[in-house]
């Protein structure tokens, strides 16, 4: 009797496992034709002039502002969840959010683990010295140390020229760019490769006359926004409200309020 009585007991506690685990996914789909029932946007929230926050603590920028748009366009809420950067692709892969949008770079390593929107915004990894500095071209930081912001695409383009990373002195991580540039100007640091949006909103806050950025870089790339591959519906719908939203002018606004200039593609 006993052994029934476990049998029945094991029987129910596997069902009610299995059914806590339906219930913990954070699949934010419903059952009514995979339509969202919200969207939980990760991103850097030190990450200016794309997402920050502002002088009141609240969340504002121009992903902020698109894809409060886009959500709008889409009729389905948006979340916003400010995340270890570093981590972001973990945090999408494990369900914690649900997009990555925040000045999100596409790369070739990227595109392995992540489903991409069409590309928005064009963007540099520029070389960023204090004004006073010596080096004015990539060869001069030979002997160097450079700064740059851990598991970004900036760190990826230093360590794909290899030829050049080799020649540092040191090449030194933070966990934000807020971080790499207040060690360059702690004259820890002799220079910093960075996002160009960030990096010319960041000088002109602080008085770009203290700065210089060199005219070589480390390479273009684009901006798009990043879903877990199987979350294709969600890019699909993404792509088509910011065609609507290129059409109807406000990207175009959002654009000019940021940058002073139409730039969102």
């Amino acid at each position: 009797m006993k052994r029934k009585v476990i049998t029945v007991t094991l029987t129910a506690l596997m069902a009610l496992v299995a059914m806590t685990g339906c219930g913990s996914s954070n699949d934010n789909t419903s059952d009514n034709g995979g339509e969202y029932e919200k969207v939980v946007v990760g991103l850097d929230d030190t990450f200016a002039p794309m997402g920050f926050r502002d002088e009141n603590g609240e969340l504002t920028g121009v992903d902020v502002e698109l894809a409060k748009a886009v959500s709008e366009e889409l009729d389905i809420p948006f979340e916003f969840q400010p995340i270890d950067w570093s981590m972001k692709e973990t945090e999408l892969n494990n369900g914690t959010v649900d997009l990555l949008w925040n000045g999100y770079s596409i790369t070739d390593e990227r595109k392995e683990a992540v489903a991409f929107t069409d590309p928005y915004l064009k963007n540099k990894q520029i070389i960023v010295t204090m004004a006073d500095s010596d080096i004015n071209s990539i060869a001069d930081l030979s002997g160097k140390t450079v700064a740059v912001q851990d598991m970004s695409s900036a760190l990826d383009a230093v360590e794909s020229k290899e030829e050049v990373r080799s020649t540092f002195k040191d090449l030194v991580t933070f966990e934000t760019n807020d971080q790499c540039l207040r060690d360059l100007e702690a004259g820890r640091s002799d220079a910093v490769v960075a996002d160009e949006v960030l990096v010319k909103y960041y000088i002109s806050q602080k008085g770009a006359e203290k700065y210089k950025i060199l005219d070589e870089d480390f390479g273009e790339e684009e901006y798009a926004v990043g879903a877990r591959k199987n979350d294709t519906e969600l890019v699909e719908k993404i792509n088509g409200a910011m065609d609507t939203l290129k059409e109807n002018g406000t990207t175009k606004s959002i654009g000019e309020k940021w940058f002073g200039d139409d730039i969102i593609k």
